[in-house]
């Protein structure tokens, strides 16, 4: 099993990534340039986060035009796993292939903290080793996690169970303090929490295992 960590520029998160599946979770893992072209060779792909080119425009608005962007989006459409956090979340609704957009956060402040998460969907590829209802600790770091669709599209993210995590209680304002969703198709996932930086005794925090096993554990079963 192999993952890609994709590096754009302004990516500070990759290395979380990288290591937290190199020791975390055992697996193969490189990281991936974004003028990259050809994702194949991959299994599970992860957009990492961080401030893609700085941020400028709106987070992720640059970086869904990377080159690496359309081989995301073809990998997808295989129904290869996908996991975009925090930034990596803001690139793709922005690259369309998560609904939705994420705004500054309620206050305008940037937020660190660990937090509580519910989870709300445990019958995603990511989410297998938990329990509908479940509350786990995950690290948040963001100034535009501000969750946001409209009526319409919330109505469709219930009905299709595409809610997979929500905040406990109301951090930076999203709508119904969703914290996590995933496409219709069940194979790509985009969370503000970072699972990454939560999956050793030494971070003080092993609940991102929760999530990151469950996508080895789904793989070794042949995908969705």
């Amino acid at each position: 099993m192999k993952f890609a960590v994709i590096v754009f520029p302004g990516s500070n998160c990759d290395a979380d990534c990288y290591y937290a599946v190199k020791d975390g979770l055992g697996e193969e893992v490189e990281y991936v340039w974004h003028q990259e072209k050809n994702l194949s060779k991959y299994d599970v792909i992860m957009l990492p986060g961080g401030f893609s080119y700085g941020d400028y425009l709106r987070a992720g608005a640059i970086a869904r035009f990377s080159p690496v962007m359309e081989a995301v989006r073809e990998e997808a459409e295989k129904g290869k796993f996908i996991i975009g956090i925090c930034n990596g979340f803001q690139i793709l609704t922005e690259a369309g292939l998560l609904p939705g957009v994420l705004r500054k956060n309620e206050g305008l402040k940037f937020i660190c903290n660990t937090v509580s998460i519910i989870v709300e969907n445990d019958k995603t590829p990511f989410t297998t080793r938990l329990k509908k209802g479940q509350e786990i600790l995950l690290p948040i770091a963001h100034g535009e996690g501000n969750y946001y669709v409209d009526d319409k599209t919330l109505k469709e993210l219930k009905e299709n169970n595409q809610i997979v995590f929500r905040y406990k209680e109301n951090i930076n304002g999203s709508v119904e303090r969703i914290a996590g969703v995933i496409n219709k198709k069940g194979n790509v996932l985009g969370m503000m929490p970072h699972p990454e930086r939560a999956y050793a005794p030494l971070l003080g925090n092993t609940d991102g295992l929760y999530i990151l096993g469950s996508i080895v554990d789904n793989f070794v079963k042949g995908g969705v």
